[in-house]
């Protein structure tokens, strides 16, 4: 042997000892007395007091699936016992986290770019005080005491394991003060079993989700309200697994609202998705104020159970589907599938609903229609209208067509049953609503009434100010003794009402837009019955004394009615207007401004031969919409009436009335006599001979 291969052996050797005997010192060393050390270091790196109060232990073993020459680097596995974490100098609790047992694996080679990766770390009765003050400091946030700037240290985790143990958060900015335990369930449950099989993975080779192994339970308050509840979660947190769904299940009670979830979260340390089944109930929705900040009028009592799948790092914007939902307020249902999302340049909600009953009762709260409950009975008078107080009687609340602006939206209904007035119930609802750029469009709009059919297109112009507005409304077959099923004279009859109406205006009210509108309206009314009693059910003072004055107590049939009003700038004027009974032809002229809501009408009748006729003065209808003024023509005012009735006068709008009467009837239909008399030139007898 050499002299230099003996020196070669000699150093090899001597390293070998000194790996052998640190193999040895490290094995047989008493780590407990570098605690004082490991809680300083620690101490540093968080800014906050780190103690390992009782035993520490380190084991070394090799991790084969490493792969390569790492696989021969032994990883230290540190138990530590008694572990404490102080608590911030401003927080109520004494320490921010304790635990009684903590044990992981830390990988060795990382420590040197200052990252700490743990592959797992199973925690024996962890608790955690949590605080936040209303300033927006919070104890979970960690800084170095010398500088204040975060630590350099990077903390990667892969797995966490849960044993027995409890949160407590205190927080004032969502006032709240909860107490969360977490109890192993024993026996693993199968997620399936509590989700159900709808929550499948649908691509086969996606990760299934695992299994629920703890159980939790949370008491306390949130939003300052009673908060109580319970539920399920897995064992095992992967962090950095964004595939692997991890099952949560909780049934919660805040205030008077329920909650029930029951799915996965996918990718939890970033929140990337949700896959639950959702029910929410409460006794109204006003009460979800302190929960989403979104102000709601009170209802009946609500639930809906619904399906929901949220993209929360989608590439566009979150998006959130509720599918196959099944909701319900009151007695009134609403079911299908909606999705919202928060995509640019504005939030696009879209959805295809259903429902067997829609009551106003019950959702009149939610779209700011009245109930349709009847008003109080008031006194009238027998011989003059009940004048309402004055002022203007059109809707003057302005649209907020800002709010239109802030997003778009795609959704059709179709509905069975809308009842605003159980006694004039629709049916058969088709809507379809698109908001798009500000500019809100129905289309089509229909449903079924009085045994008739609606159908309208509306379209409002939000994108500008102000608000441009344009309405199509068409009116086939309405049974007269279901428009008025509380007239018991009107259920004698088979008298049908058909009408037509397009009107366009401006303005950011229906006010303004009725008092700026152009456009006309037609109406058809044949084999009806009029009295004094029918306009008290209807609710029409006016239409009560005029009645009064025309015929007295006494019921008349109308053979037809007919109408033919043009509106320009606001103002409506008859083309024609007129109602043929079995006493009189009776004529309306004059106009109704509805920009200033003022009256300027006048009434006249036209007797029939020599039939008693109670009123052969012309009627006058003056004042506002609030405060009309009725009364009788006198002195040579009376004369002004003379000949107005004559059927040639009408002879042109005539002609655009026919089409109301609907061809598929096979009934006599009394207006067809009166418009084919209206088309009919006078004739003037000839002069009689002397």
């Amino acid at each position: 042997m050499t002299r230099k291969t003996k020196i070669a052996v000699g150093i090899v050797g001597g390293l070998a000892l000194l790996v052998a005997i640190l193999v040895v010192v490290i094995a047989t060393f008493d780590w407990n007395r570098a605690r004082p050390m490991i809680n300083e270091r620690v101490s540093a790196a968080i800014g906050r007091a780190f103690a390992i109060n009782g035993d520490l232990s380190v084991e070394w073993s090799r991790q084969p699936d490493e792969g390569g020459w790492r696989a021969w680097v032994p990883w230290p596995h540190i138990v530590a016992n008694d572990i404490s974490v102080a608590n911030t100098d401003w927080a109520k609790a004494p320490w921010f986290a304790t635990l009684k047992r903590g044990e992981f694996s830390l990988s060795p080679l990382p420590l040197l770019s200052q990252r700490v990766v743990i592959r797992r770390i199973q925690l024996t009765q962890p608790a955690a005080n949590l605080e936040r003050l209303a300033d927006g400091r919070a104890n979970w946030v960690f800084t170095l005491s010398e500088s204040g700037q975060p630590s350099p240290w990077e903390l990667d985790i892969n797995e966490i394991g849960f044993d027995k143990g409890s949160v407590g958060l205190s927080d004032a900015i969502l006032q709240a003060d909860l107490t969360v335990q977490v109890d192993p369930l024993g026996k693993p449950v199968p997620f399936a079993d509590v989700a159900g099989a709808a929550f499948a993975p649908q691509d086969a080779a996606a990760a299934p989700p695992r299994d629920y192994v703890f159980g939790w339970k949370v008491d306390g308050k949130y939003k300052g309200l009673p908060t109580k509840g319970e539920g399920k979660v897995g064992g095992m947190l992967a962090l950095q697994d964004p595939r692997q769904p991890f099952p949560v299940q909780a049934d919660v009670t805040i205030g008077g609202t329920k909650a029930a979830v029951a799915g996965t979260l996918t990718d939890p340390a970033n929140l990337g998705a949700l896959n639950l089944r959702l029910k929410l109930s409460g006794g109204s929705m006003a009460q979800l104020y302190p929960l989403t900040g979104v102000t709601l009028p009170d209802t009946p009592p609500y639930s809906t159970d619904g399906h929901l799948v949220a993209k929360l790092r989608n590439a566009g914007g979150a998006v959130f589907d509720y599918r196959d939902f099944n909701g319900r307020v009151g007695n009134s249902d609403l079911h299908g599938d909606v999705s919202f999302s928060l995509a640019a340049p504005r939030p696009r909600l879209t959805g295809k609903l259903s429902s067997k009953q829609l009551r106003m009762v019950d959702l009149g709260p939610l779209i700011g229609v009245q109930s349709g409950a009847p008003a109080p009975a008031q006194d009238k008078s027998k011989d003059a209208p009940a004048k309402p107080a004055g002022g203007k009687v059109l809707p003057t609340q302005a649209f907020r067509t800002d709010r239109w602006r802030d997003m778009d939206a795609d959704v059709a209904l179709e509905a069975g049953r809308i009842v605003h007035d159980a006694k004039l119930p629709l049916s058969d609802l088709s809507v379809h609503l698109v908001l798009q750029d500000g500019q809100l469009t129905l289309d089509p709009l229909r449903f079924g009434m009085a045994g008739g059919s609606m159908a309208a297109t509306v379209r409002l112009d939000g994108s500008k100010a102000p608000l441009t507005g344009r309405a199509e409304m068409h009116a086939r077959r309405l049974r007269l003794k279901q428009l008025f099923p509380a007239a018991e004279s009107m259920q004698k009859t088979l008298g049908e009402l058909n009408g037509d109406l397009a009107l366009s205006g401006t303005g950011n009210s229906v006010a303004a837009l009725l008092g700026s509108a152009n456009g006309d309206v037609k109406m058809l009314v044949n084999d009806g019955v009029i009295s004094r009693s029918l306009m008290e059910i209807a609710g029409l003072n006016v239409g009560n004394y005029v009645v009064s004055k025309l015929f007295g107590d006494d019921e008349v049939k109308i053979n037809c009615g007919a109408a033919d009003l043009e509106m320009k700038s606001g103002v409506m004027t008859p083309r024609v207007f007129v109602f043929d009974t079995e006493n009189a032809l009776i004529n309306i002229t004059g106009t109704a401004d509805f920009k200033n809501e003022k009256l300027d009408l006048d009434i006249t009748p036209d007797s029939k031969g020599f039939r008693i006729f109670s009123l052969r003065s012309p009627l006058y209808v003056r004042g506002t919409f609030g405060k009309p003024d009725v009364g009788v023509h006198v002195g040579p005012l009376a004369a002004r009436g003379a000949g107005m009735v004559a059927l040639g006068v009408i002879l042109t709008p005539a002609a655009g009335l026919l089409a109301l009467i609907a061809p598929s009837t096979t009934d006599d239909n009394s207006c067809a006599t009166l418009l084919k008399q209206m088309r009919t030139p006078p004739k003037a007898p000839a002069p009689k001979a002397k």
